[in-house]
């Protein structure tokens, strides 16, 4: 089984690989329940979803109206004002078929201005705490893309005490000696306040050339077991972080599969040849 670990403050013992739901984006409801049969057999505990993610929520909430939640949920808000964050806040509860999330999160905030806008005055950081003293959210948080990722969550956790963050890590981003600085000191801070870190990309391989096939990631991701193995494996060797899942339902098992069978991490050599032999990419530039 995999692993778990306390997910920050919020006390709940979340599996370290948390269910990416944008899994779900795009496939039928026969899809998406087969899959989450697959990985609640591995014991996954914590499933991660958002409103933009086309029709995630809905399948999920099929899921839960025939089965109740067994899961921590966590969803997120892309709106950047009050308004438009309480709106789409209670559209996820009725997508969801839940009347409370675990988690909702402030979705890839790191354009300076969206920043300033969403945890400013009348912004969708209000409709977050709002809907906390309401009952309708639990936790609060806030993810990001990119390699301005890292800074700006330090920058939020400065304007509020969000209980967690989400961001990316593989290793060929660590290879950015700016990020991984400042990768790190986010780290830091978060277990010094007792914030749970969550992390996207593992398995990035390399961006998708001119001729972009039809597929659920927006990335071309690893796909041979041992490759998954080693990505996922590197993620995991760093105690306390979560690792969220791949985008797609057919690579998604051997995410699990790797996470079951973690017992130490490969070696920064092992991963530099790794690179080498694959021709693997940053995603972010």
């Amino acid at each position: 089984m995999i692993a778990k670990h306390t997910f920050g403050r919020t006390g709940h013992s979340s599996t370290r690989v948390i269910l990416g739901a944008a899994a779900f984006a795009q496939v039928t409801q026969a899809e998406t329940d087969a899959t989450l049969e697959s990985v609640l057999s591995f014991g996954i505990n914590h499933v991660d979803v958002a409103a933009s993610y086309g029709e995630a929520e809905i399948r999920l909430g099929s899921w839960i109206s025939k089965h109740g939640k067994s899961f921590f949920l966590a969803t997120k808000t892309d709106e950047r004002t009050a308004v438009g964050a309480r709106e789409q806040i209670r559209r996820s509860l009725e997508r969801l078929c839940i009347d409370q999330v675990d988690l909702l999160q402030l979705h890839n905030l790191v354009d300076p201005q969206e920043w300033e806008t969403a945890l400013g005055p009348g912004g969708a950081l209000e409709a977050a705490i709002e809907a906390r003293e309401q009952g309708l959210v639990r936790f609060i948080g806030v993810t990001g893309h990119g390699l301005t990722a890292a800074a700006m969550h330090r920058q939020a956790l400065d304007r509020f005490d969000f209980d967690s963050v989400l961001l990316p890590l593989n290793y060929v981003m660590t290879q950015n000696e700016h990020y991984r600085r400042e990768f790190w000191d986010l780290v830091s801070l978060c277990q010094s306040r007792n914030v749970a870190v969550q992390t996207i990309k593992s398995i990035v391989h390399r961006p998708w050339g001119e001729d972009t096939p039809d597929r659920a990631t927006w990335y071309q991701p690893l796909e041979d077991q041992g490759d998954i193995d080693q990505a996922v494996h590197w993620v995991l060797g760093h105690e306390g972080l979560f690792l969220n899942s791949v985008g797609d339902i057919q690579v998604l098992p051997k995410v699990l599969d790797a996470a079951d069978r973690f017992q130490t991490p490969p070696t920064d050599k092992d991963m530099q040849m790794q690179v080498a032999r694959l021709g693997m990419q940053p995603l972010f530039t």
